[in-house]
């Protein structure tokens, strides 16, 4: 009995997959909000009622989808990490960028779900949440294991930063980096935009007749950020 269980759940578990692999296609042609789970069952030759037994409604789905798509551009990251030393700081910043990019230009259409336009009528889940930051939190332990280890310069002049941004900066340096100066925070914060804006920028098109090959570009900018917060080799 527990074998066939196990059959079924294997079945149901390699069905789910294929269902998003086709909604992923479906992605590239309509877009996020044009998903739909009638025509993800036709492409699959289901009947329409099967697939909601997979998938209640269409918000499920591109739930599922979403959290995918965080957890491979994670997933590519911390592959990339791997082979660098931790005490490496300077090294660890341009691959998670470097290796950020290349997993967008990889997969346009998923980075598109995550970090595009909203999606009318969907909100999403708390369990969007955790594999969204992981992008973020590694950035932020970077400037966490530099500070510590003494690998931060600071800047000549310190900026002054506003009471409501110094209240803001602090609560997320208490939360997930105690000890981290709200300034370096806020840098990293600025570094962070910085680097998907441009991803974004060279996705949908908005770099063409300037620098486009984006590459030399995203290098130097990635160079200026990394001194800007103050990673030292």
């Amino acid at each position: 009995m527990n074998a066939s269980q196990s059959a079924r759940e294997r079945a149901r578990a390699e069905l789910t997959s294929e269902i998003k692999a086709v909604a992923r296609g479906h992605l590239a042609v309509s877009g996020a909000d044009g998903l739909s789970l009638r025509a993800v069952a036709r492409d699959m030759g289901m009947v329409s009622s099967a697939i909601y037994r997979y998938f209640p409604s269409r918000d499920d789905l591109l739930t599922a989808l979403i959290i995918d798509a965080y957890q491979a551009l994670g997933d590519s990251v911390d592959y990339a990490l791997a082979r660098i030393a931790r005490y490496d700081v300077r090294a660890r910043w341009f691959l998670i960028c470097r290796a950020t990019r290349a997993w967008a230009v990889e997969h346009p259409h998923e980075y598109a779900l995550i970090f595009g336009s909203p999606i009318p009528g969907y909100r999403a889940p708390q369990d969007t949440v955790e594999p969204a930051i992981r992008i973020p939190r590694a950035l932020v332990t970077v400037l966490r294991d530099a500070w510590h280890a003494d690998r931060i310069r600071e800047p000549h002049k310190l900026e002054t930063l506003v009471p409501a941004l110094e209240d803001q900066v602090t609560q997320v340096a208490d939360s997930v980096a105690p000890g981290l100066p709200g300034w370096l925070l806020a840098r990293g914060i600025m570094a962070w935009s910085q680097l998907f804006g441009m991803i974004s920028f060279e996705l949908f098109g908005q770099y063409v007749g300037s620098v486009t090959p984006t590459d030399d570009f995203f290098e130097h900018s990635i160079r200026l950020m990394t001194d800007f917060v103050g990673l030292v080799i």
